[in-house]
């Protein structure tokens, strides 16, 4: 009997079962923080419609965006709207430090679209709770990869297919390393490394390592 040949495949049986256990936990635990975040989205979502009511600000609170999930599988990110209505409009307008800046980073230092409650929202990284819902339907976890717009997808070159193996999440390794003041180099190879990393344990750090990371208001603009 060939046991070294035998040996790779309890090896590898063992592995698959791993993966199998921590995909299945993960989505336990997605679903769970999901449903307990739900708590301080609701109230939320009143406090930013009354802010915006009161800056006569009268068109609907939530952002959708159109996003690359797990396989390059379409979906729609949602968020709450923290630039004014017609902020797609204004790229028009920007000039061209601002273009040449937004076509290398897909954003702005100090972005003119951002409203006052826009401001706060993403400091404080509040603009993103509505991204349970993306949870509860399973289009994202609480960690993983940042979900990207197609575009940025070049950027990953080679690698493409091994950043869209995973399912993007709510934070993940470099939304909590940095995340703004980080270059967009920096940022891929702190999201492929997740991908080679996927464990229990890396998922439990990142997650405590948000929670500091919000606190502290690290990276958000």
């Amino acid at each position: 009997m060939d046991f070294d040949k035998v040996f790779v495949m309890e090896e590898t049986k063992h592995l698959a079962i791993d993966k199998m256990l921590y995909h299945a936990l993960k989505r336990i635990t997605d679903v769970l923080c999901s449903l307990i975040g739900m708590v301080f989205l609701l109230p939320m979502i009143f406090i930013v419609k009354i802010s915006y009511i009161f800056h006569g600000d009268f068109t609907t609170i939530f952002f959708k965006h159109k996003r690359i999930g797990k396989n390059g599988k379409e979906i729609y990110l949602y968020k709450f709207r923290s630039m004014v209505p017609n902020a797609e409009e204004l790229i028009k307008k920007f000039t061209p430090e601002q273009k040449k800046e937004f076509a290398e980073n897909f954003k702005l230092e100090n972005d003119p679209r951002i409203t006052k409650m826009g401001g706060f929202l993403r400091k404080t990284s509040l603009d993103e709770l509505p991204q349970l819902i993306n949870i509860l339907k399973g289009d994202m976890a609480l960690i993983g990869p940042r979900p990207i717009v197609e575009v940025e997808l070049e950027k990953y070159g080679s690698e493409k297919d091994k950043f869209l193996s995973v399912t993007p999440g709510l934070t993940g390794y470099w939304a909590c390393n940095g995340r703004s003041d980080t270059t967009y180099e920096e940022r891929i190879e702190m999201e492929l490394f997740y991908v080679d990393h996927l464990s229990l344990k890396l998922d439990i750090k990142i997650f405590f390592k948000t929670i500091l990371s919000v606190v502290k208001k690290d990276g958000a603009k």
